[in-house]
């Protein structure tokens, strides 16, 4: 990773903090030369403090420590970019986000998260795990199962009845793709590259 130009700004730099999944942009703090060599070193962001004139690790009162995923210079190397996972609310006012927004993810990012985590971390009594567990025809075959059974639905005019197979379809499409070590993102970009075509 390149250093940033700290000598732009009087030594410091911006650091746009970032979650890694949702994409929302959680903080912004400043970084000198030194809290940028800690924050690589630990993978944990540091900042400096323009006010306490200091380091100060993000969650180091608190706990709630902002995980480092990746760091990108911008363009003209003196700003920063850091994708994190958050260890709880990031603002000192307890949000999520020092915007006062929350920092969720209730689409299908969050889905494929709860699978991942099932795939890794198995659980006793979990469908997903049970699923899994049966191997890939199987999972398969249950894609092929809802989608028959959303387009029977579509035929009809049972909107609950079409929601809830469109929702049983998206979800063993995205066991499948887990068990095929596939991500959402990688569907993505096929579809980005057929885009450009």
């Amino acid at each position: 990773m390149i250093a940033p130009k700290f000598e732009k700004f009087h030594g410091l730099v911006p650091a746009v903090i970032q979650d890694v999944h949702t994409q929302r942009v959680l903080m912004l703090g400043f970084m000198n030369e030194e809290a940028w060599t800690k924050t690589c070193q630990t993978n944990r962001v540091t900042f400096y403090s323009r006010t306490k004139k200091r380091l100060w690790t993000k969650g180091e009162e608190s706990g709630n420590f902002l995980h480092v995923k990746k760091i990108q210079n911008d363009c003209d190397n003196d700003t920063l970019l850091i994708s994190v996972e958050p260890e709880g609310p990031v603002c000192h006012t307890g949000a999520d986000t020092c915007f006062n927004e929350t920092n969720t993810d209730a689409g299908l990012g969050f889905l494929e998260k709860i699978i991942a985590d099932r795939k890794a971390n198995p659980a006793a009594g979990s469908y997903t795990n049970k699923l899994l567990n049966a191997g890939i025809n199987k999972v398969a075959q249950k894609v092929g199962e809802e989608a028959v059974e959303l387009v029977i639905e579509a035929k009809d005019n049972n909107d609950d009845l079409f929601l809830n197979e469109a929702a049983d379809l998206m979800y063993h499409y995205l066991v499948l793709l887990a068990a095929k070590n596939f991500a959402l993102s990688d569907v993505e970009k096929v579809l980005r590259g057929r885009h450009k075509k």
